[in-house]
C-alpha cells in the first residue's frame, strides 16, 4: 500500500505547474497545421472519455491508481516532446502532440478529485494549491524571459524558439517524473 510524501509531492506539484507554464504558449505553434473541425472532434473524444473514466471512480480513486495514473499522464507527455523534437511541425506530429495532450486531459477531472481525497487535510490541500499557482507563475516568467533570450541571441522565428523550448521541457519533465516517485512510498506493514 502507497502513502503520500507530502514533501516531495509538493515539489512534483510545483514542477508539473512550472511545466505548464513554460509550456502554455508554445502550443499554438505548435498546433497550427491542424484545422479547427480537429479540435471539434477532439472535444468530442476527450469528453466521452471522461465520462468513461468517471464511470470507473469507485475503483480507480485509490492512492495506488492515482500514482500510476499520474505517472502515465507524465511518460504520455515525454514521449510526445522526444516525437516532436524528432519530427517537428508537421501535421502528423501537431496531430501527435494535440492527441497525446488530449489523452492526458482525460485524466484531468479524476487527478483533481483524487488529490482532494489523498491530501485529507486543508493545509496539504492549501499548500498543493500555493504550489501550483507559484510553479505555474515562476514558469509563464521563465518562458517569457527564454523567448527573450532566444531574441536577444538572434533567434525570432517562433517555430526555432519553441523547438529549443523543449529541451528545457524534457529536463522539466524528467523532474516531475522522478518527483511522482518520490511523492508516494510504500506504507510499511507491522506483522502483530
Amino acid at each position: 500500500m502507497l502513502t503520500l510524501n507530502p514533501y516531495w509531492y509538493l515539489r512534483y506539484k510545483f514542477l508539473n505547474s512550472l511545466f505548464l507554464g513554460l509550456s502554455v504558449g508554445a502550443i499554438f505553434t505548435i498546433y497550427a497545421p491542424l484545422k479547427p473541425s480537429i479540435y471539434s472532434v477532439g472535444g468530442i473524444a476527450l469528453a466521452l472519455a471522461m465520462l468513461i473514466v468517471a464511470r470507473f471512480y469507485h475503483k480507480i480513486l485509490t492512492i495506488e491508481w492515482f500514482f500510476r495514473i499520474s505517472l502515465l499522464v507524465e511518460l504520455v507527455l515525454l514521449v510526445v516532446m522526444l516525437v516532436f523534437l524528432f519530427k517537428p511541425y508537421t501535421y502528423q506530429t501537431a496531430l501527435l502532440v494535440y492527441l497525446g495532450y488530449q489523452l492526458t486531459f482525460v485524466f484531468g477531472s479524476y487527478l483533481v478529485r483524487a488529490e482532494t481525497l489523498i491530501a485529507k487535510s486543508d493545509e496539504l490541500l492549501t499548500a498543493i494549491d500555493t504550489a501550483k499557482q507559484f510553479g505555474y507563475l515562476v514558469g509563464m516568467g521563465a518562458s517569457y524571459i527564454f523567448y527573450k533570450l532566444l531574441e536577444y541571441q538572434g533567434i525570432i522565428d517562433n517555430k526555432d524558439k519553441v523547438y529549443d523550448l523543449h529541451f528545457l521541457l524534457i529536463a522539466v519533465e524528467l523532474f516531475i517524473i522522478f518527483s511522482i516517485f518520490k511523492s508516494f512510498r510504500k506504507r510499511k506493514r507491522y506483522i502483530s
